[in-house]
């Protein structure tokens, strides 16, 4: 067997197996705990490269010795809940906490909202009635971020920002056919400093508004709740991530597309909403109570033809745990 495919394979395992005694409640993983020995894996990748070129059984041998130590040792770590604030938890420093309110316009057409060296600000965006008649597009984008939906708001956005690194910007595009408003973080200096503290995002939005909400994130985590807002459109890309997203009925149809690495994805759909699920997923577990599966891949909720309200969802990952219920 090649030393190769016996490692990934190795990973694999390692990886499911986690997952999977997760989801039984047999233990309670951190992945955050773990991130900062990443360095590790390219200490097993230079003595695979070293003894591959030699052909050596005992080389090999040294190379699944590490890696299973390795394993182990990541194993016991990631049980141990993690003593800093990051993107999988949610206590924070509050030596000091200063807010900026910047919601002025540069021009009619865009604003750019940049932090300074403060632990919080504020990034918002004034309701318009004018611009509601188009549907409002949110793009999200960062990495190492705990992301929250913490109510309304009579502005048409509001972001409270905790942070301990990076610099965050909320933009304002009006085009013909949407106001679009991207949120994000520039964090080039510290971009490989996982052991640094992370950053958290409240966001308030505009019952008024007809959302599409784009998210590309790194690695994080996002809990929204979405049953009293109109969202025509949730899609998400990203690695290494938690989501816990609950949906409404207040529009015809709500599309929701998921593609990820290693994630954990909770979605709740209202019952009165037909739905029908579409999955490629690879080795990753699925749980859909209430749907039945009608073919390979494709699972529907038995009012799915017959409701007026109904939600598609398409599930794209590899090693992740998808779960959708009904509420």
């Amino acid at each position: 067997m090649k030393i190769d495919r016996l490692i990934w394979g190795i990973l694999l395992l390692f990886i499911g197996g986690v997952l999977l005694l997760e989801n039984f409640g047999v233990i309670d993983f951190y992945w955050r705990s773990i991130w900062g020995f990443w360095p590790v894996f390219l200490i097993i990748a230079g003595l695979n490269i070293l003894f591959n070129r030699n052909n050596s059984q005992t080389g090999s041998i040294i190379s699944v010795g590490v890696l299973v130590l390795a394993l182990a040792f990541l194993f016991y770590k990631g049980q141990q809940e993690p003593s800093q604030s990051g993107w999988w938890g949610h206590k924070f420093k509050k030596d000091i906490d200063i807010t900026i309110d910047d919601s002025g316009n540069d021009n009619d057409d865009e604003s750019d909202h940049t932090d300074t060296a403060f632990n919080s600000l504020k990034l918002a965006e004034p309701f318009v009635e004018a611009e509601n008649t188009k549907k409002t597009v949110l793009n999200i984008s960062g990495g190492g971020i705990s992301f929250n939906l913490d109510g309304e708001t009579s502005e048409l956005i509001n972001a409270q920002v905790k942070k301990s690194h990076g610099n965050f910007s909320l933009k304002k595009l009006i085009t013909d056919s949407a106001t679009v408003l991207t949120f994000s973080m520039d964090d080039r200096k510290s971009k490989w400093k996982f052991g640094e503290n992370g950053n958290d995002v409240d966001f308030k939005l505009n019952k008024a508004a007809n959302w599409d909400i784009l998210m590309k994130l790194g690695a994080g985590e996002a809990n929204f709740d979405f049953a009293d807002y109109k969202v025509r459109t949730f899609r998400f890309d990203g690695g290494a991530a938690a989501l816990d997203i609950k949906f409404g009925d207040l529009l015809p149809i709500t599309d929701v597309i998921v593609k990820s690495g290693v994630a954990d994805v909770k979605i709740k759909v209202p019952t009165n909403s037909g739905c029908r699920i579409k999955t490629k997923t690879g080795l990753s577990a699925k749980d859909f109570e209430g749907f039945e599966k009608l073919s390979d891949g494709v699972y529907e909720t038995s009012n799915y033809k017959t409701s007026t309200k109904k939600i598609f969802i398409n599930l794209d990952g590899g090693l992740s745990s998808f779960e959708v219920s009904r509420y």
